[in-house]
């Protein structure tokens, strides 16, 4: 046993916890959960815990199901919001097949896989991502529309609202849980939050996202309201987007970082951006992954309103321009270590730990490959015509859920980096929440046709 397991077992004796709570996430992203006692923790180490893996969405077939979920002791945080008379703690699981080996369904280890790489290439990936979402009064019963918790907008601050409490016992969670947040404030939308988390290794971030989404739904759960993660709940407000600030340190190096180099960026990180570039259709069912997330990235009439457009639907890059798939940030050009990229197509419902690996692995091919940058964007994107956009080489994202599953299909790189079982489930999956979707007859379409046709 290892000095971080006997950590783990001192502090459930010595903080009288009795019940473990060990956390996964199926290949969508939904966060699974098992408790064990603290006598079983032990043997939980060395061997896992079995479960049924053909119960967990695109985790196995039946006659392949059977699967041991092994904690990380170095993920160990006791939960703050249990105020039961014995505490509550969590452990993300690392998912095995029967015979010890990493499984191929397991997301976590997805991602795992692709930072193995990069640091084989010397590389670390870190990872800032800035979160929003929206508060509602309530959950919305079936064919009830959401209400914003408040009406306020960006930045925000009145004395007493209820959406700065709401941030500042949120907060107060994700720091009781080691999660450190670097900025918060209201965001455009009525009801809309954004809390930023500090820099972290990429899997530290993909496991503090799964923890946000939980507390922001704990502690709105106290106040009496509801927080929501959908890309866009409101036809007429901005929706929630997941943009994340990306780097590859070389040891202590910002590998992204070239003193006197155009916007400071180095051949690394202009390879980078690069990649990202041109593999962005291809990734972008997985980082936009419900039929939802496109009514985001596709906003037209917010983002000529200037209400919504920060939500990227065009394939470029520029030094400080918002309406750029990926843009280049000029906070502290003379600091070094703080040079980075923002991709901004993100929402925060994808599943981060796949996301991030198809990021990486999309970026890493660009340094390998050598692929050129294109020329920056310093336009707004959304205020050019469609043939001033095709002049100057810029391509749309997917404009549906269909078209982004289109250009995964054929994508070699999503498919390796995913890995087959992966792969495959997920565009099942997708393809059947498409057709599902467009078979629907809607609201709209009965409120505009049923009286006249």
């Amino acid at each position: 046993m290892n000095r971080q397991q006997e950590f783990v077992l001192r502090t459930l004796e010595e903080r009288d916890i009795r019940f473990v709570r060990l956390w996964f996430t199926d290949v969508l992203g939904y966060l699974k959960s098992v408790a064990v006692a603290p006598a079983e923790l032990e043997a939980a180490f060395a061997e896992g815990i079995g479960f049924d893996g053909s119960a967990i969405e695109g985790f196995a077939r039946v006659h392949e199901a059977d699967m041991l979920a092994q904690p990380d002791p170095t993920t160990f945080q006791v939960l703050p919001w249990r105020n039961e008379p014995h505490g509550t703690a969590r452990m993300y699981c690392d998912i095995l097949m029967p015979d010890g080996s990493p499984s191929y369904a397991d997301p976590r280890h997805v991602l795992k896989r692709q930072l193995g790489r990069a640091s084989d290439l010397g590389f670390t990936f870190y990872t800032h991502p800035e979160i929003e979402f929206y508060l509602l009064k309530k959950k919305p019963e079936y064919g009830e529309f959401p209400e914003p918790n408040d009406d306020g907008g960006y930045f925000d601050h009145t004395p007493h609202n209820s959406a700065h409490d709401f941030r500042r016992n949120a907060i107060m969670m994700l720091e009781d849980m080691g999660i450190s947040v670097e900025f918060s404030h209201h965001e455009g939308g009525p009801g809309q939050q954004e809390i930023d988390l500090r820099y972290a290794d990429a899997l530290t971030t993909a496991d503090n996202i799964m923890t946000f989404r939980l507390v922001m739904k704990e502690v709105a759960l106290e106040q009496g309201i509801y927080a929501t993660f959908m890309p866009k709940p409101f036809t007429e407000f901005p929706g929630s987007g997941m943009h994340t600030h990306l780097s590859l340190f070389e040891g202590d190096r910002n590998a992204f970082y070239e003193p006197g180099a155009e916007y400071q960026l180095s051949k690394v990180g202009r390879g980078f951006i690069a990649g990202l570039l041109r593999h962005a259709p291809e990734i972008t069912a997985v980082c936009n992954q419900y039929v939802n997330s496109y009514k985001r990235l596709w906003d037209n009439a917010a983002a000529s309103a200037g209400a919504g457009g920060e939500a990227p639907a065009y394939v470029c890059w520029g030094h400080n321009n918002r309406s750029a798939l990926v843009r280049v940030p000029m906070y502290k050009p003379s600091k070094g270590n703080s040079s980075r990229i923002e991709f901004r197509s993100l929402d925060s419902a994808s599943n981060p730990y796949l996301a991030y690996a198809l990021i990486l692995a999309a970026g890493l091919k660009g340094i390998e490959e050598g692929y050129e940058l294109p020329p920056g964007a310093d336009d707004d994107v959304w205020a050019l015509t469609d043939s001033e956009r095709r002049a100057l080489g810029i391509t749309p994202l997917p404009q549906s859920l269909d078209e982004a599953i289109r250009a995964m299909e054929g994508s070699e790189l999503v498919a390796e980096t995913l890995g087959e079982h992966v792969f495959d489930f997920f565009l099942r999956n997708k393809k059947a929440e498409w057709e599902s979707y467009r078979r629907q007859v809607t609201p709209y379409e009965l409120q505009r046709y049923l009286p006249t046709l």
